[in-house]
């Protein structure tokens, strides 16, 4: 029982690890928390928590083939989910922060915060580093699970992953949402043009450096 207990705190505190660095999914929290409001922000997280608790299930299965098929075709990803942020940065950027501020019909509120969560699940699915970070925590924290781990260790410790993970974009979204209300709607749309650019920017990046890495490979060949 000891053992259980301390993996699963060792879980939520990969969670949290795996989470906590504010990368350009944690600027579209931050985006749709003030304009929207915390639950659209919090939606944006539950996605990227889906998709890191499928990641840490193949961290804890070691699944090396899934890992060494994003290490051959990293470019072919790199580029991929450069594609997929920098659309979604510049959707943002050119998006009115007016028509989000409104009240939508109460038949349109799960859907659109499933769409948030969809984005969310994508961009971190499309992210390589996502598995190398929730790999390198499994290696950090020393998970104790013995030479033949039981389903509902596995369970015990996903439960935590997922947990943490989520856990932590309830915290930001809430945080947020704090200071939603002092926010004008010039703000707003000055926040919209800066945190979109900044993701269209990363995307950008990413998508310039699989494009590097496919040219430099095909003259290779």
């Amino acid at each position: 029982m000891e053992t259980m207990a301390l993996n699963f705190l060792k879980a939520i505190l990969i969670g949290l690890g795996a989470s906590i660095p504010l990368g350009p999914l944690g600027i579209i929290c931050i985006q749709k928390t003030l304009s929207k409001g915390r639950w659209a922000g919090f939606s944006v997280g539950l996605g990227s928590t889906v998709a890191d608790t499928f990641y840490a299930t193949i961290a804890l299965l070691s699944v090396t083939f899934i890992s060494d098929f994003l290490d051959r075709n990293t470019d072919w990803v790199m580029l991929i989910g450069g594609v997929v942020i920098l659309l979604i940065g510049m959707q943002i950027a050119l998006k009115n922060p007016i028509k989000d501020l409104r009240r939508p019909a109460a038949s349109s509120i799960a859907s659109r915060h499933v769409q948030e969560g969809l984005r969310g699940l994508l961009m971190t699915l499309t992210n390589p580093g996502a598995l190398v970070l929730m790999l390198g925590l499994f290696a950090f924290f020393h998970l104790d699970l013995g030479d033949s781990p039981t389903t509902v260790d596995a369970l015990i410790v996903l439960a935590g992953i997922f947990l943490g993970t989520a856990g932590w974009w309830f915290l930001l979204s809430g945080g947020i949402s704090l200071f939603r209300k002092r926010f004008r709607l010039r703000q707003m749309l000055i926040i919209n043009r800066i945190s979109g650019a900044v993701i269209a920017l990363i995307g950008l990046t990413s998508l310039a450096d699989g494009l590097a890495r496919l040219i430099f490979h095909q003259s290779l060949l």
